[in-house]
Formats: C-alpha cells, structure tokens, sequence
C-alpha cells in the first residue's frame, strides 16, 4: 500500500494486480458495519482514488461473511435528533454517491454476502457490480423508521424498474444475489467460490483497455445519474428529516430487541 492510502485506517487495501486496488470492508466481527469513520472514509476515497495516476481500476469487496451491514447501530443513535451530526452525515450521504458516480476510475464490487447501507450504495453504484449466489441486498429504511435515501431513488428505479423499485423499497424486502441479476439490480450473479476471481478478472480486464475509452463511457453513461440528482437530492433529505422523528427510535429499538416494530399509525403528510 503506498502512502497514498495511509490515511484511512477503517478500509483494508491491496493490489491483487497491476494497477488494480482492492478494498475492503474490513470489521467481520460485525459483519462489516459502517460506524461515523468508517462512512466519511467510504465517502471521501473515491477522490483519492479519482487522482491517483497508478490505479486504474477498483474493486470493493467485504471481509468474512459479509459486503457490509450498514450503519451499525451506535452511528445512527448517534445522528438521531442531532442536528449538527446530521447535518455533517448529509453531506456525506450525497458526497458518497456523487463522489462515487464522479471517479474516473471504473468500479467493481464484489458482494460476498448481505449489503445493506452504505455498503450497498456502493455495491450496486459501482459500474459492474457482481453478486455471489449467498449475497442478500435490503434497503431497510423504511424499516427502521426513515425514508429511503441512500442511493435508492437515484438508481434502483434505473437499474430494475418503478414497479420492483417501489416493492422492494416500500416493504424491505431482501433481494437474492440470482433476484437481483435477474430483474437487473446487479451486473452478474456467479457462485459464492468463483466471486472474487470473477471481480479481479473483469479489473484487470479494463485496467488493460483504453483508458480515456473506459473512462469517458463511464462519465457519459454516468449523466443518466447526473440527471436525476434533483430526486437523490430530495431523498436523503427526507431520509435525514426522518431522524428528527419518534419512528426511528422505535425501528432501532425494535431491530435490537428483535421485534416487529410498532410504529405510529398516523402521520400528518
């Protein structure tokens, strides 16, 4: 690892190939969770990596069981009803996938279990995205009491259609690594034993191409996104909104005492 990547202390690096860097998602014991650093790391790489003139691919991936739970719980306690942390996760929020959509770099994720969060905005943003067959990916939102943001409204519509879009957002419901080829949602679906080759082929694959051909198909291909910036914008804000109420409190307290949640039955919207 050069020094180039020292800084960040929450992500695992190595280079399984010339000019292809590999990360990882690397808290196992929690099935790769996402504390506060570990998101403002995931956020701010993608710059790192956009400006680093010996890469020319990536690769994200898990460690143990899992791509990444999401925000583990203390993270989110931590932002609810706290205006000045949630203001600083918002922006975050919209920096990673706008980050994410503006690196130059092509992007493969390899998903080797359940993603959730931000973990999963970076595992079906990134531009060829490979799921093994044990993969699980749920947007639990609005599960836990908050509106899906993230990068739910900015892609999922895109990658699979309205109809599986508002289903699988709507009831949280988790999605196969095989459903999620199928309706789209994913690049591939490969058996669980053959992931992670599968990923570092199709890297070296493109860090041999053209580079200015790779990368100026991504930017161009990447102004589908751009341009519905103006709806991503409005969910995460609405995500971040839902902070301030009573639901999450009773989604993350029912996801702790593993229970159904009882969420209030009205709402004045």
């Amino acid at each position: 690892m050069t020094d180039h990547y020292a800084a960040y202390t929450k992500l695992k690096f190595d280079y399984p190939a010339e000019r292809v860097l590999r990360i990882t998602f690397n808290n196992p014991e929690t099935y790769n969770s996402v504390d506060s650093q570990t998101h403002t790391e995931i956020t701010d790489i993608w710059r790192d990596i956009d400006r680093d003139p010996d890469i020319n691919s990536v690769i994200v991936t898990g460690a143990g069981k899992a791509f990444s739970s999401g925000g583990d719980f203390d993270f989110i306690e931590q932002m609810t009803g706290n205006h000045n942390e949630l203001m600083k996760t918002w922006k975050e929020a919209k920096d990673l996938v706008y980050n994410i959509i503006n690196c130059n770099k092509p992007i493969i994720s390899a998903i080797n279990g359940p993603a959730a969060g931000a973990g999963l905005v970076v595992g079906i943003l990134a531009d060829i995205s490979i799921a093994g067959k044990r993969a699980k990916l749920v947007d639990g939102h609005p599960r836990l009491g908050v509106a899906a943001g993230d990068v739910a409204a900015i892609i999922w519509p895109l990658l699979c259609g309205m109809a599986k879009a508002k289903y699988y957002l709507l009831t949280c419901k988790p999605v196969t690594g095989e459903e999620a080829e199928r309706i789209g949602l994913v690049s591939l679906c490969v058996e669980d034993d053959v992931l992670q080759e599968t990923a570092l082929q199709i890297a070296i694959e493109l860090s041999e191409g053209s580079q200015s051909a790779i990368r100026w198909t991504k930017y161009s291909l990447n102004n589908w996104l751009r341009s519905a910036g103006p709806i991503f914008d409005t969910s995460t804000a609405l995500e971040i909104l839902g902070f301030m109420g009573e639901d999450v409190k009773e989604g993350v307290a029912s996801h702790k005492e593993k229970r159904k949640p009882n969420f209030s039955k009205n709402c004045p919207i």
